[in-house]
């Protein structure tokens, strides 16, 4: 949780969007390399359980210590130093992310004068508590979206492929060591995903990248559907079937890993202002993997009653993912945090109607050049 919500806090605007898409990317190496050792176990391991899942589990390990040794080097991020009275340091550290570590470069000046303002305003006016997220209109709805992009993640099957991939290619005759092989080879296709996602989202923005990657993910659910429905579980020993189940899967899988996967990083961790963040970014986690947990428990029970129409549920939950984030979600991408705000109160919860210019208030480029008219002026009276 926390991870995303420090990138959010210390990215410039331009790119926020590829640093929180990077936690996607990060965790998208990590299925690389678990996909291979898994594989590797099986195949070497092949009449000892216990070692198999042993080696898999230790190797995590020594990546979890090297994290945990150099988060000591971490900076606290800008907006929570300001929070806590450390003004000084916050704005160091923003000129350190922002500008080479000069205080006096406008676009720092500019930004801590907004974060200084927001945070006095939020400190008098916004959320103080959990209650306050469910009481407040504004942070409502922000609530109900991050809530809904989690849910609706693990809605898209994703869940459901990765934890029971063997039981779900097997229903169409692929044995457990290729499924594991072609799992890995999903992983690289995923990871190539995520990097076009780093480079493209801040250019593409968040809002239809959602709606496009559920119609593709509903397309590809669709197709898979049709064919374990058409070609039953063993009844058929079509090759060509089983390859095309493969393909399916990998490019669901190259969909989700470029949009809806980042994507639930990225949002929820941007549209929430300084106050409510961490509270706000929790509740969505914590519903992730509820939704997570339900869908681990329930997959091997559905596929072993009803095979393929269990698959049904997610081309529905797919198409009205879609559906739901076309209402829902507002375009956030290159806004500074501390404009959120305004957005959410403002604008009309249902988005089609709305006009993203119209909300779009330019606060902070407005205070960098009242920044660089200031010091214009004072290099002039100084001549």
């Amino acid at each position: 949780m926390i991870i995303p919500l420090y990138q959010a806090e210390i990215a410039h605007p331009s790119i926020r969007g590829s640093v929180t898409a990077l936690q996607q990317f990060m965790l998208g190496i990590g299925a690389l390399v678990a996909s291979w050792t898994t594989y590797g176990c099986n195949r070497n391991f092949p009449d000892d359980s216990s070692r198999q899942w042993r080696v898999s589990l230790g190797i995590q390990i020594v990546p979890a210590g090297v994290l945990a040794l150099l988060i000591m080097l971490f900076p606290e991020s800008p907006r929570w130093l300001i929070d806590h009275g450390k003004a000084d340091a916050g704005l160091r550290t923003l000129a350190k992310l922002h500008a080479h570590g000069n205080e006096q470069d406008p676009w720092v000046q500019a930004e801590f004068d907004q974060i200084r303002d927001q945070i006095s305003f939020e400190h008098e006016n916004e959320a103080k508590s959990y209650v306050e997220l469910f009481t407040n209109r504004s942070s409502f709805r922000r609530l109900l979206l991050a809530t809904a992009i989690q849910a609706s993640v693990q809605m898209t099957g994703v869940s459901a492929i990765q934890y029971y991939s063997p039981v779900i290619f097997s229903q169409i005759g692929i044995s457990t060591d290729n499924t594991l092989k072609y799992q890995g080879i999903s992983s690289v296709l995923a990871l190539i995903a995520q990097a076009t996602c780093i480079a493209l989202i801040d250019r593409t923005g968040r809002r239809w990248a959602m709606i496009g990657g559920n119609l593709a993910n509903c397309l590809f659910f669709t197709i898979a559907t049709i064919m374990l429905a058409v070609f039953p579980p063993g009844s058929t020993s079509n090759a060509s079937a089983s390859w095309a189940f493969i393909v399916v899967t990998w490019l669901y899988n190259i969909s989700f890993s470029a949009t809806n996967g980042p994507l639930s990083w990225i949002v929820p961790a941007e549209i929430f202002d300084t106050r409510t963040r961490s509270k706000g970014v929790s509740i969505g986690v914590m519903v992730s993997f509820a939704f997570n947990t339900m869908i681990g428990q329930v997959t091997p029970i559905a596929m072993g009653k009803i095979g393929w129409r269990f698959y049904i549920l997610f081309v529905v939950c797919n198409f009205t993912n879609a559906v739901y984030f076309w209402a829902t979600q507002p375009e956030t991408k290159k806004r500074p945090l501390e404009e959120m705000n305004y957005l959410f109160t403002n604008a009309p919860w249902f988005v089609p109607t709305m006009n993203m210019k119209d909300f779009e208030v330019h606060d902070l480029e407005h205070r960098v050049e009242e920044v660089e008219r200031k010091g214009s002026i004072t290099r002039h009276d100084e001549l």
